[in-house]
């Protein structure tokens, strides 16, 4: 049963939703915010290299979970009750990241982070489409479209300069105020819906459990494989058996629960399977050059956090520039048109990073990031609307969970995905170059030599000047070969959005519709 939006005055319909968007936008910054500070946070934790990954890892696989039991949690407790008990949890678990004494700790409090930061980000996009109709509902997809592509974009940049100004725990405290704010404000304001607490009694414990396995072991197999050669290690293996076991019964009860906690009715709609198929495209984009580029600036470049952080801040930059044009054309333009745009932008923005060279720094990679950040926005928003636009009020919940779940899963698979190429790539490039050395061994020799000259500036042992030239030799070919692997993760992603066009002439958009009269 809902509010009747008619009831509530155009201030409040803003706040309310303002007051979503920003939550929302924490959510999705924290997802990222870590990801240029772990060096930092392993040293303040004493964790190894192979513990400070879930720092992320646990942040994902919580929120995954979380995001399509929104729309059932929603439904039981309310929209109000349910953004506002989220919120509060999940700033005092940003306070106990900001607390955690060890790496156990930490990934513990991130997981609470990222399950109950899960339940705002499709919360936000139901509520957008109920409370707005006509123009203002199509200002929806681009503000949301912004807060989604804008908040993991950021994340390094601002995770870079509170790491470098401040410390890295203010990474989590800087959630305080605000949530604390959002946790006190928006019972006042967001009353949207009523609850319906039966549900909760009858809810079907195992449908839920095995939606956790399933999702969880899928984004643990995604965040584990490349490190561990995928289905090589026994734990990652495991973790595949596990989540597949977890999707058969995941889908049974789906489909043959009376009271299924995630409903996949709408894909019954083609417009809306596709535009979530084009939003997996997306998010594999926005989440695997969000990883890429922090890596390539500090593996080949060995940029610290704060200069990683200033470097990426353009596509940002370009985002915002781009966003009252997405969205005054996702009102005028049909959205396969716009998103055409869009993909073909991304496309041409990864063939000129594909020509990365070691020595690129901020002004080489300005162009390409500038691209990149025009043309998220004209994918996103139109997605959001065909996904979105003409589904029945009934169904807007569910298929607001499923539409950001869809960009999560391609930002698991993208990542999981150019790790993968980036370790197959480095290794045969690797090998490339040692064999063209071995092909011409007296060029080989020469700069060998010229390397040696120019170590007894060190040291005047001639075997020791040698070891260290080869050391040098060895570390040139290494950063040549990672240099090319990044091309070619490019490349692919460029072929991969050029692709994804087939499928744009067949998402038709639905018109925006009004919002139906409220149920009493």
């Amino acid at each position: 049963m809902s509010v009747d939006p008619a009831a509530l005055s155009d201030r409040r319909k803003l706040l309310i939703f303002g007051i979503m968007a920003f939550g929302q936008f924490m959510a999705l910054l924290d997802i990222q915010i870590v990801a240029a500070s772990l060096n930092s946070i392993q040293a303040g934790l004493n964790a190894g290299p192979d513990e400070i990954a879930w720092v992320q890892t646990s942040y994902l696989m919580a929120e995954i979970v979380m995001i399509p039991l929104a729309a059932f949690l929603s439904q039981a407790l309310s929209t109000r009750w349910l953004f506002t008990l989220s919120a509060g949890l999940f700033t005092l678990s940003s306070l106990l990241c900001g607390l955690a004494w060890d790496i156990n700790s930490m990934i513990a409090f991130r997981a609470l982070q990222g399950f109950t930061g899960g339940a705002m980000v499709p919360l936000v996009f139901a509520t957008g489409f109920v409370l707005f109709e006509g123009p203002k509902r199509a200002m929806v997809p681009a503000i949301l479209g912004m807060v989604s592509t804008l908040a993991p974009t950021l994340g390094p940049t601002v995770g870079g300069l509170i790491t470098e100004y401040v410390d890295w725990r203010w990474l989590f405290f800087m959630n305080i105020v605000p949530g604390v704010a959002i946790t006190l404000l928006f019972p006042l304001l967001g009353k949207v819906d009523t609850a319906s607490p039966r549900m909760l009694r009858r809810i079907d414990w195992l449908h839920v459990a095995s939606l956790a396995v399933f999702l969880g072991g899928l984004q643990y197999v995604l965040e584990e494989g490349p490190r561990h050669e995928w289905f090589n290690d026994e734990a990652v293996l495991a973790a595949a058996w596990i989540s597949f076991v977890g999707a058969v019964v995941f889908f049974e009860r789906t489909f043959f629960s009376t009271m299924p906690v995630v409903k996949l009715t709408p894909f019954l709609r083609p417009t809306f399977a596709m535009a979530c198929v084009l939003n997996v495209v997306i998010g594999f984009g926005l989440y695997a050059v969000t990883y890429l580029t922090p890596v390539y600036l500090g593996r080949v470049r060995e940029f610290s956090s704060l200069q990683i952080g200033m470097t990426v801040f353009v596509t940002g930059i370009a985002m915002t520039v781009t966003a009252p044009i997405a969205a005054r054309l996702s009102t005028r333009v049909d959205g396969r048109y716009v998103i055409a745009v869009g993909f073909t932008m991304f496309a041409i923005s990864q063939w000129m990073f594909s020509q990365v060279t070691p020595e690129w720094g901020f002004w080489e990679l300005f162009w390409p990031q500038v691209m990149r950040g025009l043309a998220m926005l004209l994918c996103i928003v139109p997605a959001v609307g065909m996904a979105l636009n003409g589904v029945p009020p009934d169904q807007l919940r569910y298929a607001s969970g499923l539409f950001n779940l869809m960009r999560n899963l391609g930002g698991a698979i993208g990542i999981a995905v150019v790790n993968t190429w980036l370790i197959d790539f480095t290794r045969a490039h690797a090998a490339a170059l040692s064999a063209a050395l071995g092909e011409q061994p007296d060029r080989a020799r020469e700069a060998l030599d010229g390397l040696a000259q120019l170590a007894q500036a060190w040291t005047p042992d001639g075997a020791r000047a040698m070891q260290m030239a080869e050391a040098v030799m060895g570390r040139i070919v290494g950063r040549e070969a990672v240099t090319l692997a990044f091309a070619d993760a490019y490349v692919l992603m460029a072929l991969l959005f050029a692709a994804a066009l087939l499928i744009v002439p067949f998402a038709k958009p639905a018109p925006i519709q009004a919002p139906p009269p409220a149920e009493h």
